[in-house]
């Protein structure tokens, strides 16, 4: 199991070349039983080679050309304009196998773009709460648009750019080996192999740079988010110029890395172009000296400069495509490095989907904590009927939600057994389980959507009237009515347009809708008046009649109906009971309506 230090460290990079980054593509490149992909790979390689034929061919013409002005006046008049119309011909040829493979290319890359991004985005949903509480929203949104931005760059260059210029030197090679001789063929292999091999090193230097900036621009978007997320915070406390201070903190480390990477560049420039010159100098030496010898014509002199200055634009290139490629590899890495985290919470293989026939919830022993260091519960035991409401009550810190959390599997026991219907949660479906239970959360976020869309959520395939009549049972239907848009108003970033009181009445709408056979309300009334809350307290109970229903609860005033009433405190049943037994035996459930009536007959609403 990955600890939550291992989960922090997003990508972490314990592969220094990230080779299995590209492992992790190639399947998706060239997936299985998906031939219409493999055709366009395949005919994308073959336009590939017919434009790099007819690029290392285009020189050989302007060779003829060039010999033939030199001849006869009859041989200029009658033979150039077949050359020429042929040069031509071959540059549209080029051009065209170029355009041809782009376009069969463009589908295989953003399928594989479309189906990384999915694979991420299933494996992060797959993931722990305790792994996405830990995360930052800025920084792992930053991670995946890289990665994903990454795929595209390696794709394109390696197949457009390396792969072609690598062809066409290994071409290029051959034609002047057979042309002239062995040592021309050797000079440009040598320049090549010495451009690389510089480029290679450099880079390697280079890349701690970009892993730098990378690390900042990170920090600095996840402080910027975190900082817009709680606008309305740094308004109280008027922190602004706090946020700004931390904000550029980051910037200027980003400003730095960024400087001394441009610096390093320039640097990685001098010395590809001081070899590339070395390279001209001798071939062009040694094609003046062939010509002078009469061994060489004019024209063999140019093809050998043309052929040269043909892969110098490529090779100039290939030090900026390699340090792409390299800066996305490491980029794929870390967005790759996410589905190396381990799920926390997986299905047994082949796990049935839970059978619901009557909903009885029973914990038997269930120990539990996030810290083995600060157990939360210990050896917790109770059963819910079916058909009946048992509340947990408690102080703050007690593991109320905790309870509720591991009814849900977003967590697994420690010790004990939770079990529903006498199947242990463990060995079920965890979607078949979710499916059956529904959650009215202490702390409400809304989805950055309509309403509409926010109370649907609970059925995605609800109709108007089925939405509206969960927010008519969550005492919500008039106010959104009155909204200008209606159910098709815009509820704002994490439903930020709403106050806390409508957010929770369009959580229990949405849960309403569900109609699940579970009912968890983990303090559902929290942020209503005492008014609303009686209402939707009724309400409540109307839907949640013959179904078993968990309430988790601070305010005991929404919980007196309670068919059965457990006391946590320190993460153990101090007290158990209904209202009027606890009450009668005057412990710490008695104690705690007395705080509260007090608070409330001082604080009427």
């Amino acid at each position: 199991m990955t600890s939550p230090s291992s989960q922090n460290r997003i990508g972490a990079r314990a592969d220094p070349m990230h080779w299995r980054s590209l492992k992790t593509i190639v399947p998706l490149v060239w997936p299985n039983n998906e031939w219409g992909i493999r055709c366009r790979v395949l005919l994308a390689l073959g336009a590939l080679i017919g434009a790099k034929i007819a690029n290392v061919y285009i020189p050989i013409i302007y060779k003829d050309v060039v010999d033939v002005l030199g001849g006869t006046i009859s041989e200029i008049i009658v033979l150039p304009l077949g050359l020429i119309l042929g040069y031509g011909l071959v540059r549209i040829l080029a051009v065209g196998f170029e355009q041809l493979r782009e376009a069969l290319f463009a589908r295989v890359t953003y399928r594989t773009m479309r189906r990384a991004a999915l694979r991420v985005f299933d494996h992060l949903h797959a993931l722990s709460l305790r792994f996405h509480l830990e995360r930052r929203t800025g920084g792992l949104s930053r991670v995946i648009e890289r990665g994903i931005k990454g795929i595209e760059f390696v794709l394109g260059f390696t197949i457009f750019n390396i792969l072609p210029t690598l062809l066409e030197i290994v071409m290029i090679c051959a034609i002047l080996w057979n042309l002239f001789d062995f040592w021309y063929a050797a000079a440009t292999f040598v320049t090549i192999s010495l451009y690389i091999a510089y480029t290679l090193i450099m880079t390697e230097w280079r890349i701690k740079f970009r892993r730098l900036m990378n690390d900042r621009d990170t920090e600095a978007n996840s402080k910027a988010i975190d900082s817009l997320l709680n606008y309305e915070t740094v308004k109280y406390f008027g922190n602004e110029a706090h946020e700004e201070r931390r904000f550029d903190t980051s910037m200027r480390e980003y400003e730095d890395a960024a400087v001394f990477s441009t610096v390093s560049l320039s640097a990685v420039n001098v010395g590809q172009g001081a070899i590339i010159a070395a390279g001209l100098v001798l071939l062009m030496t040694m094609a003046g000296n062939g010509v002078v010898q009469g061994k060489m014509t004019i024209g063999d002199f140019v093809l050998v400069n043309t052929y040269l200055i043909q892969l110098y634009l490529p090779l100039n290139f290939l030090g900026f495509v390699y340090r792409t490629i390299r800066q996305s590899l490491t980029d794929m890495e870390d967005m790759f490095g996410l589905l190396r985290v381990d799920k926390e919470i997986e299905d047994k293989p082949k796990a049935p989907p839970i059978q619901i026939e009557r909903g009885e919830i029973s914990f038997q022993g269930v120990d539990f904590s996030y810290d083995e260091r600060r157990p939360i519960l210990r050896d917790v035991t109770f059963d819910v009927p079916h058909g009946k409401t048992v509340a947990i009550v408690g102080p703050s810190g007690a593991g109320k939600s905790t309870i509720g959390r591991l009814l849900f599997r977003f967590y697994d026991v420690t010790g004990g057994v939770i079990t529903i219907d006498n199947q242990d949660i463990r060995q079920v479906e965890q979607l078949s389980l979710r499916n059956a239970i529904g959650v009215v959360p202490q702390d409400t976020v809304l989805f950055n959507d309509t309403v509409f869309y926010n109370i649907a959520y609970g059925f995605l395939d609800a109709e108007q009237n089925e939405v509206e009549g969960a927010a008519r049972l969550a005492r919500i239907h008039d106010f959104v009515e009155g909204l200008p848009d209606g159910y098709q108003t815009m509820v704002g970033e994490r439903g930020l347009k709403l106050s806390g009181g409508e957010k929770q009445r369009v959580a229990i709408a949405r849960t309403i809708l569900k109609n699940p056979s579970i009912f968890v309300f983990d303090e559902a009334t929290s942020a209503l008046d005492t008014r609303t809350e009686r209402e939707i307290q009724e309400s409540l109970r109307e839907v949640s009649r013959h179904r078993t229903t968990l309430i988790i609860a601070h305010r005991l005033s929404t919980v007196v109906h309670a068919d059965d009433i457990i006391v946590l405190d320190n993460g153990t049943i101090a007290e158990r009971g209904t209202h009027q037994e606890l009450l009668f035996n005057d412990g710490k459930y008695a104690q705690m309506w007395r705080q509260q009536q007090l608070v409330t007959n001082s604080h009427p609403n």
